[in-house]
Protein backbone atom coordinates (compact mmCIF):
# COMPACT_ATOMS: atom_id res chain seq x y z
CA UNK A 1 0.00 0.00 0.00
CA UNK A 2 1.34 3.41 -0.90
CA UNK A 3 0.89 6.50 1.23
CA UNK A 4 -2.72 7.59 1.71
CA UNK A 5 -4.23 10.76 3.13
CA UNK A 6 -7.16 10.51 5.52
CA UNK A 7 -9.08 13.25 7.30
CA UNK A 8 -9.77 12.70 10.98
CA UNK A 9 -12.80 13.94 12.94
CA UNK A 10 -10.95 17.18 13.76
CA UNK A 11 -10.48 17.90 10.05
CA UNK A 12 -6.73 17.25 10.04
CA UNK A 13 -5.16 15.66 6.96
CA UNK A 14 -3.08 12.64 8.05
CA UNK A 15 -0.60 11.06 5.64
CA UNK A 16 -0.50 7.35 6.40
CA UNK A 17 1.45 4.37 5.13
CA UNK A 18 1.61 0.75 6.18
CA UNK A 19 4.69 -0.15 8.19
CA UNK A 20 7.37 -2.18 6.45
CA UNK A 21 9.14 -5.04 8.18
CA UNK A 22 12.12 -2.75 8.81
CA UNK A 23 9.77 -0.17 10.36
CA UNK A 24 8.39 -2.87 12.66
CA UNK A 25 11.89 -3.89 13.75
CA UNK A 26 12.76 -0.27 14.49
CA UNK A 27 9.54 0.17 16.45
CA UNK A 28 10.26 -2.97 18.51
CA UNK A 29 13.72 -1.58 19.29
CA UNK A 30 12.31 1.84 20.24
CA UNK A 31 9.75 0.29 22.59
CA UNK A 32 12.06 -2.17 24.31
CA UNK A 33 11.37 -5.77 25.27
CA UNK A 34 8.43 -5.32 27.62
CA UNK A 35 6.35 -2.92 25.53
CA UNK A 36 7.11 -4.74 22.26
CA UNK A 37 5.47 -7.81 23.85
CA UNK A 38 2.39 -5.82 24.97
CA UNK A 39 -0.07 -6.31 22.09
CA UNK A 40 -2.38 -3.45 23.08
CA UNK A 41 0.47 -0.95 23.40
CA UNK A 42 2.16 -2.19 20.25
CA UNK A 43 -1.09 -1.88 18.30
CA UNK A 44 -1.56 1.78 19.16
CA UNK A 45 2.15 2.48 18.70
CA UNK A 46 2.03 0.90 15.22
CA UNK A 47 -0.90 3.09 14.22
CA UNK A 48 0.88 6.22 15.42
CA UNK A 49 4.12 5.19 13.69
CA UNK A 50 2.20 4.78 10.42
CA UNK A 51 1.50 8.52 10.25
CA UNK A 52 4.13 10.37 8.23
CA UNK A 53 2.60 13.88 8.34
CA UNK A 54 -0.17 15.90 9.95
CA UNK A 55 -1.56 18.70 7.76
CA UNK A 56 1.55 18.44 5.60
CA UNK A 57 3.95 18.79 8.54
CA UNK A 58 6.23 15.73 8.72
CA UNK A 59 5.94 13.46 11.75
CA UNK A 60 9.22 11.66 12.31
CA UNK A 61 9.24 7.91 12.85
CA UNK A 62 9.43 7.36 16.63
CA UNK A 63 12.84 6.23 17.89
CA UNK A 64 11.94 5.90 21.58
CA UNK A 65 9.05 5.14 23.90
CA UNK A 66 8.70 8.86 24.62
CA UNK A 67 8.52 9.62 20.88
CA UNK A 68 5.77 7.03 20.45
CA UNK A 69 3.80 8.57 23.31
CA UNK A 70 4.29 12.07 21.87
CA UNK A 71 2.95 10.90 18.48
CA UNK A 72 -0.06 9.25 20.14
CA UNK A 73 -0.73 12.40 22.15
CA UNK A 74 -0.48 14.59 19.04
CA UNK A 75 -2.85 12.36 17.07
CA UNK A 76 -5.31 11.83 19.92
CA UNK A 77 -8.26 9.47 19.72
CA UNK A 78 -9.58 11.06 16.51
CA UNK A 79 -6.30 10.64 14.66
CA UNK A 80 -5.64 7.09 15.86
CA UNK A 81 -9.18 6.02 14.92
CA UNK A 82 -8.87 7.52 11.42
CA UNK A 83 -5.55 5.74 10.87
CA UNK A 84 -7.00 2.43 12.07
CA UNK A 85 -9.90 2.72 9.62
CA UNK A 86 -7.73 3.53 6.60
CA UNK A 87 -5.18 0.80 7.39
CA UNK A 88 -7.92 -1.81 7.94
CA UNK A 89 -9.47 -0.85 4.58
CA UNK A 90 -6.06 -1.20 2.91
CA UNK A 91 -5.55 -4.64 4.45
CA UNK A 92 -8.98 -5.78 3.26
CA UNK A 93 -8.23 -4.59 -0.28
CA UNK A 94 -4.89 -6.43 -0.24
CA UNK A 95 -6.51 -9.68 0.86
CA UNK A 96 -9.22 -9.31 -1.79
CA UNK A 97 -6.62 -8.68 -4.51
CA UNK A 98 -4.57 -11.70 -3.45
CA UNK A 99 -7.68 -13.87 -3.42
CA UNK A 100 -8.52 -12.77 -6.97
CA UNK A 101 -12.03 -11.62 -6.07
Amino acid sequence: MSELVVEDARGRQLSVRALTMLDRLRLFKALGNDLAMNDAYLGVASLAASVTAVDGVPLLFPASEAAVENAVERLGDDGIEAVAVVLDAGDAASVKALAGN
